[in-house]
């Protein structure tokens, strides 16, 4: 069995990184980056040095073109900002957030089968995504949900010859879960990166930050990109 991981960089797809690795062995793990015209490639640096750190094959993708006709606040090409208001603040005014990219999960998802078979033509494959809970909490990216992922698994194993699958190990866990569960795997959360402004230290304000440093808190360590 192999394992393309969807690696942003940030803290939940480097969690799934360390749970395959741990799984399948080194070996048998690859990591798949996308590009997207995202405002900044801090993530992708990071995605880059993480799997210099694991010392695993890793690939990229670019979805720009595809992607240049949205106005979502997380492309380069947008005329709107960063909100930097919570999650649950968005939704209930607008019932979405600004930085859903519309149905990049689906077009990532459906390349990573597509460079899975060509990687591995004669092997099962099994596909990671790092979507979890909080992701799919109040509908705030519902190419998260569970029931999305369970859909996509099931158009890519029948699309694929029954070669490859989707697996969302973090689906049913929370932010502060997740964090909880890559430091028992030591994953070097130190090399990544979550905020989506991309400066030289994070913004602490904008959703994913506000979520990435309470997950390190309710494990009661300080966020490491935070101490260094």
């Amino acid at each position: 069995m192999k394992a393309l991981v969807l690696s942003s960089g940030g803290v939940d797809s480097t969690t799934c990184l360390a749970m395959a690795i741990d799984a399948l062995g080194r070996d048998n793990v690859s990591a798949l980056s996308i590009w997207y015209g995202q405002k900044h490639k801090k993530e992708l640096d990071s995605a880059r040095a993480i799997a210099d750190y694991y010392v695993i094959p890793h690939y990229e993708l670019d979805l720009t073109q595809v992607m240049s006709y949205s106005n979502s606040s997380l492309l380069s090409s947008s005329t709107e900002s960063i909100d930097h208001r919570t999650y649950g603040e968005q939704i209930a005014e607008t019932g979405s957030v600004s930085t859903y990219v519309p149905f990049r999960n689906g077009l990532i998802l459906s390349m990573a089968a597509s460079l899975a078979l060509s990687l591995y033509p004669d092997e099962e494959v099994t596909i990671y995504i790092g979507a979890h809970a909080d992701d799919a909490a109040g509908n705030a990216y519902p190419d998260c949900r569970p029931d999305f992922n369970h859909h996509m698994n099931e158009a890519i194993y029948i699309g694929s010859y029954n070669k490859v699958r989707l697996y969302a190990p973090l689906n049913d866990m929370n932010k502060s879960q997740v964090v909880q569960e890559g430091l028992r795997l030591q994953v070097p959360y130190r090399l990544t990166w979550s905020c989506y402004e991309g400066g030289d230290i994070p913004c602490h304000t904008c959703g994913t930050c506000r979520d990435r440093e309470q997950a390190f808190a309710d494990n009661g360590i300080v966020d490491p990109l935070l101490s260094s």
